[in-house]
């Protein structure tokens, strides 16, 4: 199969106009107003509306509608434009905080140039489909209701005088099967067609196709948030964990119909902020050594009800740090107000004497911690950590957060 083709790359924070051509691809009026909608729909978090244009915000991820495909890539330099290098860091934080989960990009005969995120996700969930059927798919009772020839089950005697009137022969009954067609099998294959839709022209269309011939008929169902919430796992389930995890984000980020009722589009994106957060503390609680105890999201009560929480709490012996992580590029200029007063109620609640709020950069600078006026007790510091290695993502700074606060 091909590659996808009019895959459009952009950076967060950047902006589209419909109309013009951007590496030879035109973003035309019908994908603005599918964009329009979709943010419309998740209450205008995605991005902002300008005139006859799309601003991006600090969610990346990836877009396909009506044969394009955007995809959003996190970067934080203010320098030339490189795809590939933060295609790649988005791909690894996603790994590392277990919302992805792939060894290499791609089929071994597909070049870098030629995958992108949604491609990645498609071809994880397809590898785990055929993991299960080797494994072996499994069997559960249902209860099916209908016309039979042999009473069986339940006889459903209203609706026996109501159709079996003259078929005298028949019963209607309610009745136990025990079949592959439930509801995990019916999940796995809505989302198995809505990667054949999405993966007609590319190398995966085909294994797509055979994956879903190999997989059993189900009938089909309505899927929303609420059908897996209900979903129980038991051990015979547990096999399925990581595909249902998959069709899950794939069903729900599904928008049939959304613009003109003829295009379909499908949304994978990601809050950089909470990916940034929680890709710190996974590297902090990667760092073992003695007395040291990282926690993230610890909450505590502040007022009438309402409670406060920093993104990471360090303990080690009797001091504790409180960790405030931003995504964006500080630069040069300073903490807002309103940061700073949280962190010094982070530092009086948790009986901390140094907050750091730390930001990413391209080159790590060691913090001073400078205490808030009128309070010697009470500091706060600027961190900034380099996220990369060369042109790898950083899987060292949880050691050097360490050595900023001089707990190494």
């Amino acid at each position: 199969m091909s590659k996808r083709k009019n895959i459009l790359q952009v950076f967060e924070h950047s902006t589209l106009y419909y109309g013009r051509e951007y590496n030879d691809i035109t973003f035309e009026e019908k994908h603005f107003n599918a964009l329009a909608k979709l943010n419309q729909l998740h209450n205008s978090q995605y991005f902002t509306i300008l005139h006859k244009g799309i601003k991006f915000s600090q969610y990346v991820g990836v877009i396909q509608i009506d044969g394009l495909t955007i995809e959003i890539l996190p970067k934080i330099d203010g320098g030339a434009a490189n795809e590939m290098l933060w295609q790649k860091v988005l791909i690894n934080m996603l790994r590392a905080t277990k919302r992805l989960k792939v060894n290499k990009v791609g089929q071994a005969n597909v070049s870098k140039q030629q995958i992108h995120l949604l491609d990645i996700y498609f071809e994880w969930f397809l590898s785990e489909i055929q993991l299960l059927a080797h494994q072996g798919l499994i069997k559960q009772y249902r209860t099916n209701r209908g016309n039979v020839k042999a009473l069986k089950g339940r006889l459903e005697f209203a609706s026996h005088l109501n159709k079996n009137i003259i078929h005298k022969e028949r019963f209607f009954t309610a009745h136990q099967v025990y079949d592959y067609n439930h509801q995990i099998h019916q999940i796995l294959s809505l989302a198995l067609d809505i990667i054949s839709q999405f993966s007609s022209g590319t190398y995966l269309y085909s294994m797509c196709r055979t994956v879903q011939a190999n997989f059993p008929e189900v009938s089909p169902i309505n899927v929303n948030a609420s059908t897996f919430k209900k979903l129980t796992n038991n051990r015979k389930t547990q096999p399925y964990k990581s595909a249902l995890e998959i069709a899950r984000l794939i069903i729900l980020n599904f928008a049939p119909n959304i613009s003109s009722g003829k295009e379909n589009m499908l949304a994978l994106l990601f809050d950089m902020n909470s990916l940034w957060e929680e890709y710190v503390l996974i590297m902090l609680k990667a760092v073992i050594k003695e007395d040291l105890v990282v926690k993230g999201q610890e909450s505590k009560s502040f007022w009438n009800g309402i409670k406060i929480r920093p993104d990471i709490v360090i303990h080690k012996s009797e001091k504790t740090f409180v960790i405030d992580t931003k995504w964006k590029n500080i630069g040069g200029y300073k903490p807002s107000t309103n940061d700073l007063r949280q962190m010094y109620v982070y530092n009086e609640y948790w009986g901390s004497n140094n907050a750091l709020l730390l930001y990413p950069s391209l080159e790590t600078e060691k913090p001073e911690f400078i205490p808030f006026e009128g309070d010697e007790n009470h500091k706060c510091a600027l961190g900034k950590l380099n996220i990369l290695d060369g042109d790898q993502l950083n899987v060292s700074i949880g050691e050097e957060i360490l050595e900023m606060l001089e707990l190494n």
